[in-house]
C-alpha cells in the first residue's frame, strides 16, 4: 500500500526512539492519491504502479580507493565502474551509478543501510546522504513498456544498446528521471517526490492506448 499507519504504545516514551514513533504515524507515499488511477490504468499492453517507501542513499567515492572498498562490503554489492550499470539485485540492495563516483543504493523500505554504510565510510574522503524522501518509485512492466517510454524518453531504447541492468539520468517529457531497466519488460522509474505525479499522470496517458490489440 502507498499509506501506512503505525499505533504505538500511548505511555511515556523512554528513549529517543521511543519519542519518535510514540502516538500515530501516517505516512503517505507523494503517489498515494493515483493508487486507484494507477490500477485502473494496467491493461494488457503496460502496467503501472507505485513502489512506495523505498530506501534511497546518495554515495559519493572513488570506487578504487578505500573509502569505495567499505562502501562495498557494507552494501554487498560492489559501486559499479561503467556508465548505466547496476550492481546488486532488484529484489535486495542494488547500487546505480550516476557518475564516476556518484551512486544510488536502492534497497527495501525499513533497510539500516544509510546509517551503516555511514559507519562504513568513517573519516573517509566521500558521502553518504539519505534520500529515500527525495523520490518515489514507478514501476512499467508488461510487452508495450518500451513502446510507452519511446513516447516521451529521448534515449535509444532499443534492446541492441539499452539492456537490462542498466540505469541512466534522462528526461520523461520534460522531466529529469532516473531510469533503470529490471528486466526483458520491467523499468522503474525515479522521478523527485514533487514531479511524481505529473510524470504518473504522463504516463497513464502513454499506456492507455495499449489496452487495445495492435491493428496489423
Amino acid at each position: 500500500m502507498a499509506e501506512q499507519v503505525t499505533m504505538t504504545s500511548p505511555t511515556s516514551p523512554t528513549s529517543p526512539l521511543d519519542a519518535r514513533v510514540a502516538g500515530a504515524q501516517l505516512r503517505r507515499s507523494p503517489l498515494a492519491h493515483l493508487e486507484e488511477a494507477l490500477w485502473e490504468g494496467t491493461n494488457p499492453g503496460a502496467a503501472l504502479h507505485e513502489v512506495p517507501f523505498l530506501t534511497m542513499v546518495g554515495l559519493r567515492a572513488d570506487p578504487a580507493s578505500p573509502a569505495g572498498d567499505a562502501l562495498s562490503a557494507a552494501a554487498g554489492a560492489p559501486l559499479p565502474t561503467r556508465c548505466g550499470e547496476v550492481s546488486g539485485s532488484p529484489a535486495g540492495t542494488a547500487i546505480l551509478w550516476q557518475g564516476p563516483d556518484e551512486f544510488l543504493l536502492v534497497a527495501p523500505d525499513g533497510s539500516d543501510a544509510a546509517r551503516e554504510l555511514a559507519v562504513a565510510l568513517g573519516d573517509a574522503p566521500g558521502a553518504v546522504v539519505d534520500l529515500s524522501a527525495n523520490r518515489t518509485t514507478l514501476e512499467l512492466s508488461g510487452p508495450s513498456a518500451r513502446k510507452v517510454l519511446e513516447k516521451g524518453c529521448p534515449l535509444d531504447l532499443h534492446p541492441r544498446v539499452f539492456k537490462p541492468g542498466t540505469a541512466v539520468s534522462t528526461l520523461l517529457g520534460p522531466v529529469p528521471v532516473l531510469l533503470w531497466q529490471v528486466d526483458e519488460t520491467t523499468y522503474r522509474i525515479f522521478p523527485r517526490a514533487s514531479f511524481a505525479e505529473y510524470v504518473a499522470r504522463w504516463l497513464l496517458d502513454a499506456v492507455a492506448e495499449f489496452g487495445s490489440p495492435e491493428v496489423p
